[in-house]
């Protein structure tokens, strides 16, 4: 019998554009998963009849890439994608029905074309809030401790297994305003996250267990910054932005 010849997959066309957004995930949204808002966006997408680029293969997928989601239960306003196109579309215009066919508590805040510059240059900092569920006695003598320290490791179970992270390291400004924690993070290897910084403080302070987390802000900043207040280049237009 003759060997039958194996179908070679469609090749895909090159991407014709790429565009970069910011998006925000706020009230209950903050509960969904990363996975959970990709495939919201993709519907929206689809919905608002965006002629997505896709990937060659047999099972061919639309172009997407995400840069340093915020876990599961942190809000946002400063989350970042990039989508290809088959199409050159205005970005201003996909904004405006994005704007209509995202769900609630889901929101692109911005739609820029792309210079193609690494995420990982332009995102290496992030600004959080850090909000007690109710009064917590001992907050600012939790805080002082932890910038004191010059290790505080904490463990969290990962797809690997349960790694430890040295949160000191990770920490460029903490502070307490009004009651609240601010918290500038930089973009370490492995990657600390705001929660690992919460359970950091909450072994001196246990009143912030429950609290709520917020991402304000993401952008580059320099090496040797240190303190809350220093001013992140924005990844859109490298202008400096000072969150507080």
């Amino acid at each position: 019998m003759l060997k039958r010849a194996q179908q070679q997959p469609e090749q895909q066309t090159p991407p014709q554009q790429r565009l970069r957004m910011r998006y925000a995930k706020r009230g209950t949204a903050r509960f969904t998963s990363h996975r959970d808002f990709a495939r919201a966006f993709e519907r929206a997408l689809n919905r608002a009849h965006i002629p997505m680029a896709y990937s060659s293969g047999f099972n061919p997928h639309p172009r997407i890439s995400y840069a340093n989601a915020a876990a599961t239960g942190a809000a946002s306003e400063a989350e970042y994608l990039e989508v290809a196109l088959a199409k050159e579309r205005d970005p201003g215009k996909v904004l405006a029905v994005l704007g209509r066919e995202m769900p609630p508590g889901m929101e692109v805040l911005e739609v820029v074309e792309t210079d193609r510059t690494p995420f990982t240059e332009l995102l290496t900092a992030s600004a959080w809030l850090i909000e007690p569920a109710s009064d917590a006695p001992g907050l600012a003598a939790a805080v002082e401790a932890l910038m004191a320290a010059e290790a505080v490791e904490v463990q969290r179970m990962t797809k690997s297994g349960m790694r430890t992270f040295d949160v000191r390291a990770a920490l460029i400004g903490l502070d307490v305003a009004d009651g609240q924690v601010r918290l500038m993070l930089r973009h370490v290897t492995p990657l600390v996250r705001p929660d690992d910084v919460l359970r950091a403080l909450t072994e001196k302070c246990p009143a912030l267990d429950g609290a709520r987390v917020t991402r304000l802000a993401q952008g580059a900043c320099d090496e040797k910054a240190s303190g809350v207040s220093i001013a992140l280049a924005d990844p859109f237009t490298g202008a400096a932005v000072t969150v507080w």
